[in-house]
């Protein structure tokens, strides 16, 4: 039998760290509040009041995920704050395909052992990244569980509801042949094939975080951490008032073969021009030192795209026009035509 008093702290789980970091944020966190919000961080629920100005029909669009083993390369680097930013721009980009503006935004923090200076990096990249969308951080879940995480690595989730008028949804209209594909392009890897991207670079490769990504001038480390891009502000005000944008994909994981087919109906396909906007030197690095196979490398990655617009053929041009005046770089890449359901990229 154990002499001395066994404590929470001795089996691994420091409640008082967690609760210092946080008392450290509490202000950040409480500025993302909107005057929806009637409670939020501490009590056993967040209170969201459900009214919304200017919508008549509103119907609530939620969506969860994950920023998966990119927290691997952030412990290799020592970099957390950008996992923050990756996980509510992931989230919001999610919801926008079905043209929602965000309300509110929950996270879970998992780890071995609770570091408060990484623990806050991380909240502070949440913070930023709510702000910047109008979106409320209302509450989070921390867990420290020795055993089931390793020590040094964290889990980020993160959960987001938003609203969109009935009438406002996508898709919407009717998406046929001739119908052109608009391609918003990505700054990297986003949140999407890091485990791959690692074995290429790391085992294959023999590469580190601190080598340099040929034509960046960057490190492979400040190259895979870039944030997850958000597209909200560029994209939310022209599906609000442009009729021809029938359908917007987030290409996440699954690429632009499995994302695409999500929103498109199942008499068409999406002809996808390969060589219509440029390559990023990160995925060319990735595929040249792992012989990654060209179909591999798109089913994976997001390969520099990382929004689709489905629009009206006439509509094109402005919708580019507008994106890129909002400080996107987009352009037409592909073609709807009639087909089974399916993406080629030729």
């Amino acid at each position: 039998m154990r002499a001395d008093p066994l404590t929470y702290k001795d089996a691994g789980v420091n409640i008082d760290e967690a609760q210092r970091a946080l008392r450290h944020v509490v202000g950040g966190i409480q500025s993302t509040y909107t005057g929806n919000v009637i409670s939020g961080v501490g009590g056993f629920g967040s209170l969201f009041r459900a009214s919304f100005e200017g919508i008549s029909n509103p119907i609530l669009v939620s969506s969860i995920d994950g920023v998966g083993t990119k927290t691997k390369v952030a412990a290799m680097v020592g970099q957390y704050r950008n996992l923050g930013l990756d996980i509510v721009n992931h989230c919001v980009n999610d919801i926008l395909c079905q043209g929602a503006r965000p309300l509110f935004f929950m996270d879970y923090y998992g780890c071995s052992r609770l570091e408060g200076l990484m623990f806050e990096e991380v909240l502070q990249g949440l913070i930023e990244a709510c702000s910047s969308v109008g979106a409320s951080l209302v509450g989070g879940e921390t867990a420290e569980m020795p055993g089931v995480y390793h020590d040094g690595e964290i889990d980020l989730v993160g959960s987001i509801v938003g609203v969109v008028d009935y009438e406002k949804r996508l898709p919407r209209g009717k998406m046929g042949a001739g119908d052109a594909i608009v391609g918003i392009m990505s700054n990297g890897l986003h949140t999407n094939g890091y485990s791959l991207a690692r074995r290429a670079l790391f085992e294959f490769g023999g590469l580190s975080t601190k080598d340099e990504v040929p034509g960046t001038g960057n490190s492979i480390g400040d190259e895979l951490l870039k944030p997850h891009k958000c597209y909200f502000n560029s994209i939310f005000p022209i599906i609000q008032d442009t009729d021809g944008v029938y359908a917007a994909a987030h290409v996440t994981g699954g690429g632009l073969y499995d994302n695409l087919p999500r929103v498109m109906p199942s008499d068409v396909r999406a002809v996808i021009e390969r060589h219509s906007w440029p390559n990023l030197p990160l995925f060319t690095l990735i595929q040249t030192v792992g012989n990654v196979p060209d179909h591999e490398m798109y089913r994976a990655f997001n390969m520099g795209i990382g929004m689709v617009l489905f629009c009206d053929r006439f509509a094109a041009p402005t919708v580019v026009e507008r994106l890129n005046a909002a400080g996107e770089t987009a352009m037409v890449i592909g073609e709807v035509q009639p087909g089974p359901h399916d993406v080629q990229i030729v």
